[in-house]
């Protein structure tokens, strides 16, 4: 065999491999090899052709990046509209909406939807020519749109050529352009550190990376994709269900959101809105709504058109998460650490669904970066439950004669020094426990639902208790009476009796959470559960050198001198002293060797939905302390899923992975087996 037979054919098996591990890690989101592995493929492909270049073909993945730099952007003709949405923001908007569908259908009395996510992005046509990619635009008007193929073709979750048999001889693909909220941050980061410019959102990276002249910019730059329908198709047909469309686009390797779904009825499309709503903070890119489809595809063809949008299609769209307002002042707060955080006040702003007064700053770094200044008008941005932040200072409006803001050289709480190490971020007041601000924020997270759990023991509370000085350290709330606390104000006797039942309640802990209640810095939730593993009781961590500490894994040396640091401090021995004395109690922790054998150990395992007889927080402790880990989505690396009561998408993609699925009682059964009931 020839040197350039054998050449074509290893390209060949080559651009095969890559596309199915592109597919398999873009696609399926389930890669089967390391990105090394893939690096190796790429290399080798890369330098086959380079020695023969007869046999690059365009759609070769080495290809993505091949044109030379444009000088202007052409323009495309969609060979059927893209057309645009009519959008609903509230209830009735969609009531309205389904009940004309219903209407126009006469005789149907349930419909069924095909709902997604409604990305924040840019909407893109793709045409595929006999499987192959050929052309690529932005919606522009929805009938003309910019030719951005050559930066489409750098986008790695899109296929070159699509996979499998019997595609259309043409088919338009429909999808949103997006840059993922970790790729942003991430993007953001680098163009700053090197002084470039840096987007205000996701929305405005994904427009203007694809509107790059020069693809290999594009390329660099973490874009992403779903699809969500087809324009024109010809020599071929589709399904005839608008979620069938999606599945088949899925086989074809066309990425789609995993959260579509089909919804019954009316009650079904505003179930959907409320859940995805509930998850947006979560979601890994940004969205701005939902949308809802009829499912069936010979509906929408009898419901039709009206103007530039579809009669069988809805936008329901989130309330607003980015508004304009103005910066009335700027105060500081002072932090259970004795970390002082600007917070910018604002002229109240209806926002992401909620009136926004204050917006917070983080640090001095950040105030100086985004050069906030009284009187500046700034975007605000909230999203979830997230605490809403100022995104960008517009500062075409900055009124004459306003000052950079100084950090106070006294704590604005009780007058001690401000402190600020060289080279840190964080400024610190020197008060300590003399600081209430500070005591009240240690006692908040002590007392909080993943540290004590004390259901009662609010806000308002603890700082009547810090002022009157009733309370100093997290010791004196367990020598609390009746009297004491009925004598507050808005605690009669029955709130008062509620409270010292919940603290007698809160005797009863873990070793992880009473680590983690302390509030010893730089310690979260996951470090005090690795220090009480290795430890297993707090007795040897108390007298443990910070290089004893830093023998426990996962943990390094600024976290190893925070907690020796804290250990050997007086004041803290004396509180844990006293907490210990007026019953704080633990079971003592099994060390992580002596779980080896338990059926939890080395597995991964996934919670979804309801559980009767314990907490989702307790059920993740009994699995952590018997070597098992705990993870928050299902994958093909999890070992089981314990579905309770209205389980959702998790068990669904356990079932579609084959990942083994267990209910509460058998789970229960399980710990009993293991020792941990």
């Amino acid at each position: 065999m020839s040197a350039l037979r054998e050449a074509r054919e290893r390209a060949a098996e080559l651009r095969r491999q890559i596309e199915h591990h592109n597919y398999r890690y873009h696609v399926l989101d389930d890669p089967e090899v390391s990105d090394a592995e893939y690096d190796r493929l790429m290399h080798e492909l890369s330098a086959l052709e380079a020695r023969f270049p007869e046999i690059v073909t365009p759609e070769s993945p080495t290809q993505r990046v091949g044109a030379a730099p444009l000088a202007e952007f052409g323009e495309v003709r969609h060979r059927l509209p893209m057309l645009s949405l009519e959008n609903a923001f509230s209830e009735e908007d969609v009531r309205g909406f389904d009940r004309r569908v219903r209407e126009r259908l006469s005789g149907v009395e349930v419909v069924e939807y095909a709902a997604e996510p409604k990305l924040d992005g840019l909407a893109v046509n793709l045409l595929y020519e006999h499987g192959r990619l050929v052309a690529g635009a932005t919606r522009g008007d929805g009938t003309t749109g910019e030719d951005v193929t050559h930066n489409l073709r750098a986008i790695r979750a899109i296929p070159l050529h699509l996979r499998g048999e019997k595609h259309p001889r043409a088919l338009e693909a429909r999808g949103e352009v997006f840059m993922p909220m970790e790729g942003f941050e991430r993007f953001n980061a680098l163009a700053e550190s090197r002084g470039e410019k840096t987007f205000v959102n996701p929305r405005n990276a994904a427009a203007g990376s694809l509107r790059q002249l020069d693809p290999k910019l594009t390329a660099e730059r973490p874009l992403d994709i779903f699809f969500y329908g087809v324009g024109d198709v010809e020599g071929g047909s589709i399904p005839s269900r608008q979620s069938e469309i999606l599945a088949i686009l899925r086989k074809w390797g066309l990425k789609t959101s995993p959260e579509a779904r089909v919804v019954r009825g009316v009650e079904g499309c505003l179930g959907y809105y409320e859940e995805i709503g509930r998850r947006r903070a979560q979601l890994p890119y940004q969205i701005d709504g939902v949308v809802y489809k009829v499912d069936d595809v010979t509906a929408q063809q009898r419901l039709g058109f009206v103007s530039r949008a579809p009669r069988w299609a809805l936008a329901h769209k989130f309330p607003a998460e980015e508004e304009m307002t103005v910066v009335r002042g700027i105060e500081f707060q002072v932090g259970r650490t004795g970390a002082l955080t600007p917070v910018a006040r604002l002229e109240p702003v209806f926002v992401g669904g909620v009136t926004v007064s204050n917006a917070t700053l983080h640090n001095m770094d950040e105030v100086a970066r985004k050069d906030v200044r009284v009187g500046d008008t700034v975007i605000i941005r909230r999203a979830g439950d997230v605490i809403p932040e100022i995104v960008k200072v517009v500062k075409e409006r900055r009124p004459a004669r306003t000052a950079p803001v100084r950090l106070p050289e006294k704590c604005p709480e009780c007058g001690s020094a401000v402190e600020r190490v060289a080279d840190q971020a964080i400024a610190r007041c020197t008060g300590g426990l003399f600081c209430p601000a500070q005591r009240k924020e240690s006692l908040r997270h002590f007392a909080s639902r993943r540290a004590m759990d004390i259901e009662g023991l609010g806000t308002r509370l603890i700082d009547q208790m810090v002022t009157t000085e009733l309370v100093r350290t997290p010791a004196d709330l367990y020598t609390l009476t009746l009297e004491q606390l009925a004598g507050l104000e808005r605690m009669g006797e029955k709130s008062a009796a509620n409270l010292l039942d919940a603290l007698e309640r809160s005797k009863n802990t873990t070793l992880p959470r009473f680590l983690y209640a302390l509030g010893i810095r730089d310690v979260g939730e996951a470090t005090a559960r690795t220090l009480a593993a290795h430890c297993s009781d707090l007795d040897p961590l108390l007298e443990a050198s910070a290089e004893d500490i830093e023998r426990v894994p996962d943990i390094g040396p600024v976290i190893a001198a925070s907690v020796q640091r804290f250990f050997e401090q007086h004041h803290n021995r004396k509180v844990i002293q006293e907490l210990r004395r007026r019953g704080i109690r633990w079971p003592e922790v099994e060390p992580v060797a002596a779980t080896r054998h338990s059926p939890f150990a080395g597995k991964t395992w996934v919670l979804t939905g309801t559980l009767a007889g314990l907490t989702r927080e307790e059920a993740q402790e009994r699995i952590r302390a018997l070597g098992g880990t705990v993870s928050g989505s299902v994958s093909k690396k999890t070992d089981y899923v314990i579905a309770g009561a209205d389980a959702g998408s998790k068990l669904r993609k356990a079932h579609d992975l084959g990942v083994k699925v267990m209910d509460e009682r058998e789970f229960v059964e399980l710990l009993a087996k293991a020792g941990s009931t």
